[in-house]
């Protein structure tokens, strides 16, 4: 199955990446590479640096990237190493970072990847860097009930989480839980038929929880963004495409922060606790897709972009 992506937000994405000819650039989650061709395509002595954990990405990536490859570096990681990484290739720094969170189409609808309710023979599989051995099927199968609990209501928002880990652990009792569609079966059972009715599949928040859990896809954006915000230059940009409020509200959260560090007392006159600002919020609200990208593409309908712009202080 060939890779594809839809690059959800491209164009405004480019524009407020505000690509330098002579710049370097990295993608965290390369995918297909739809904003890293147009990115590569602008520069003339600059680099991009490419970083995906999913070896079917990197190389789709690969050949999409060929007519500019002296000016590209392709990498096999997850974007937690994205720092260590840049600086082991002789970068101190870079002029903007891009981070689209999303599952790729081909993710989603490559059957043996398991990242898809869809299809009801599917493997619980749901591995984004497939060279791991912890798959969907190990959370479900392993995890106790008060853990499938924990991961389900934070992660997945599921209001009746609860119900979904009682017969989980129910049923593995009697077999293995391993394919799509009897986790599908459980999950139907223990959702009210009313609250069936409304909001979509009724396996989607299950399914976004255990993939963010298995894949840590929170923890690794929460504890990697600052230090990303760091290595920008002077003027640099970090451009982050969210799919969903978790993620969404940890980037809002922490663009915030970086703006206006202080942790002093608003009533002191004069702050005195020395953190400076990084820098400055360039979206005070979300970019979010047109009606005409929503029209080619309904995946991209909970996608959000949100900009934050380097400001390095005079020492």
């Amino acid at each position: 199955m060939e890779f594809s992506h839809y690059s959800v937000l491209l164009q405004e994405t480019i524009e407020q990446l505000k690509i330098r000819p002579e710049g370097i650039y990295v993608d965290g989650t390369l995918g297909g590479a739809g904003h890293s061709s147009v990115i590569a395509g602008r520069l003339t002595t600059g680099h991009l640096i490419g970083i995906d954990q999913d070896l079917d990405a990197l190389q789709a990536a690969g050949k999409r990237l060929k007519p500019w490859e002296d000016r590209v570096t392709l990498v096999h990681d997850n974007y937690e190493h994205m720092i260590p990484r840049m600086r082991e290739l002789g970068y101190e720094s870079a002029d903007g970072i891009l981070l689209d969170l999303g599952v790729s189409s081909f993710q989603l609808d490559a059957r043996e990847r398991g990242f898809s309710y869809m299809d009801e023979d599917a493997p619980l599989d749901m591995r984004m860097d497939r060279t791991g051995s912890k798959t969907a099927k190990d959370i479900v199968n392993g995890y106790s009930r008060e853990e499938l609990y924990r991961v389900i209501r934070t992660y997945g928002e599921e209001r009746f989480a609860n119900n979904i880990a009682k017969n989980i652990v129910e049923e593995r009792e009697k077999h293995l839980i391993e394919t799509a569609g009897q986790l599908n079966e459980i999950i139907r059972r223990s959702i009210p038929k009313k609250s069936q009715a409304t909001g979509g599949h009724p396996a989607k928040r299950t399914y976004q929880a255990i993939r963010i859990e298995l894949n840590r896809e929170l923890e690794v954006l929460e504890k990697n963004l600052d230090d990303m915000i760091d290595f920008l230059d002077n003027g640099g940009r970090i451009c982050v495409i969210t799919f969903h409020s978790l993620e969404d509200r940890i980037v809002k959260n922490i663009f915030r922060k970086n703006e206006h560090p202080c942790t002093c007392p608003k009533d002191f006159p004069v702050c005195v606790c020395g953190k400076k600002t990084k820098g400055r919020v360039v979206t005070r609200k979300p970019i979010l897709p047109t009606e005409e990208e929503l029209r080619e593409n309904s995946r991209s309908r909970s996608a959000k972009l949100r900009v934050f712009e380097r400001i390095r202080q005079e020492s």
